[in-house]
């Protein structure tokens, strides 16, 4: 017991120190107002007991359309005015253009930063932001075989008969199907074990941890165990996604020898470019991965949008949404989406 005593001791006077020289190097900021503070949380307990938009809508009246929150060790100024919103993402966007440090989203799922989402602002964003709009987000792509087929089986199975289909759960079939495809042709037992892993993956990264509120604190980061949560199936999807690209790889060696597989696709595009030497910054594994996922899920989306109008079940208006919002990075909905497809016809 004297044991616990005197590490608990020890442990509140290394985050008191922790939290003096942090706040010290805060008060030389020229910062906008903001609610009072505790010390190591910060602003972080007016934001208890409410629904986060409301209560940030509560301080903004009382602090003004820009308002500083000490989030543990993150400042966060906050924007809810729509003239100041102007001015962050429009007038002075590129002092605004890059995102924090998200251990989840940024460090693990997007290996180490390196897609355009949470990527800093910089010569190598210009370049994947250039790769994507010319080889990604090309017309030959949005028009590929696997994007009608997509459409196609969302007509037949949903629409014709006029139910609802579950538009999140569609997203991420497709994006599953697509992946799993690339890799294991007809079997469906391990696109099963991707679409689960994915979703977990996703669910375990959602919100903001320990790590993210208080990042130079690595001992919390071991007691949270989030890391370790997120890092399991992260390491499984990432050996599916190595054993596409490989693949890819067998298939662009029989093409140099001689033997016909049919046309290049997107990963055999991203591969070329890997060894492309005029590129200021080459392109790994890592970027191949990151582009998948993000051809798969908006080039998807595109195409729902593209080829159905949508409308909500009968009886229903848009004030009975169920508009209940998880906590985290985005805005996201707590409950799948269901919807009303009919092929667009134009």
């Amino acid at each position: 017991m004297q044991l616990v005593s005197i590490f608990l001791f020890l442990c509140f006077l290394f985050l008191l120190r922790k939290w003096k020289k942090y706040s010290n190097n805060t008060q030389t900021k020229k910062l906008p107002p903001g609610p009072w503070e505790l010390p190591f949380i910060g602003s972080m307990h007016h934001l208890a007991g409410g629904l986060p938009h409301r209560v940030l809508r509560d301080l903004a009246k009382k602090y003004g359309p820009l308002m500083h929150l000490q989030l543990g060790e993150v400042s966060a100024v906050v924007v809810t005015f729509a003239e100041m919103a102007k001015q962050v993402l429009k007038t002075h966007d590129l002092a605004f253009a890059s995102r924090p440090k998200f251990m989840a989203m940024g460090i693990i799922i997007c290996y180490g930063r390196c897609n355009i989402a949470f990527t800093p602002y910089g010569e190598y964003w210009r370049q994947m932001h250039k790769i994507c709009v010319m080889e990604v987000l090309s017309a030959k792509n949005v028009r590929s075989g696997m994007m009608n087929l997509f459409v196609s089986l969302t007509i037949k199975s949903s629409s014709s008969s006029g139910e609802l289909v579950n538009f999140t759960e569609r997203i991420i079939w497709f994006t599953c199907s697509m992946t799993c495809r690339s890799a294991f042709g007809q079997v469906l037992k391990e696109q099963e074990v991707f679409i689960k892993l994915i979703r977990e993956v996703i669910s375990l990264a959602e919100g903001l941890g320990v790590a993210d509120i208080f990042p130079s604190y690595k001992f919390l980061h071991v007691f949270s165990g989030a890391k370790t949560k997120i890092l399991n199936p992260h390491r499984k999807v990432d050996s599916i996604v190595e054993d596409v690209i490989n693949e890819h790889k067998k298939n662009l060696a029989i093409r140099k020898n001689g033997d016909s597989l049919g046309g290049e696709d997107l990963i055999d595009v991203l591969l070329r470019l890997m060894n492309d030497r005029s590129l200021q910054f080459p392109i790994n594994n890592g970027n191949i991965k990151v582009v998948i996922v993000v051809t798969n899920v908006y080039l998807p989306l595109a195409q729902l949008l593209y080829h159905f109008d949508w409308k909500l079940p009968t009886g229903m208006e848009a004030r009975d949404l169920d508009l209940t919002e998880l906590s985290g990075i985005t805005a996201a909905r707590k409950g799948d989406l269901y919807l009303i497809a009919t092929p667009y016809q134009p």
